[in-house]
């Protein structure tokens, strides 16, 4: 038993580990460089349904690693960017291909619509 729960938790945080925190100054590099898609998580600490949806993208993020990169930006420290991006709620997804925006959702949504939409994105 013990050993499972070791390689649960030694699962759990290399999933959680594989969600990068992006800051303005960083965005454009990652965002841009990367070879796969990439998923920006538009989010804040003190709300409730980007929370929700934080255990879906972790596991979305596991399940698809190679095929897209999902990373998060907090709006209320870093909202010349949530700005640049015309982000006026939250939690607000998008994803970029090539360094250009391709896809928008705004809201959450259950880990099954998101897959659905992060599939038909990328």
């Amino acid at each position: 038993m013990v050993g499972s729960a070791q390689a649960e938790t030694k699962e759990q945080e290399a999933m959680a580990g594989s969600i990068t925190q992006l800051t303005a100054s960083t965005f454009d590099e990652v965002v841009g460089s990367a070879s796969e898609p990439v998923l920006v998580d538009f989010w804040a600490e003190w709300c409730g349904p980007c929370r929700m949806i934080g255990p879906a993208l972790d596991e979305i993020a596991g399940a698809m690693d190679g095929k897209v990169k999902i990373v998060k930006l907090n709006v209320d420290e870093n909202p010349q960017t949530a700005s640049k991006y015309g982000v006026m709620s939250i939690p607000t997804l998008m994803i970029f291909k090539n360094g250009e925006l391709a896809s928008r959702q705004v809201g959450a949504a259950p880990k099954q619509k998101l897959e659905q939409w992060i599939t038909a994105s990328v």
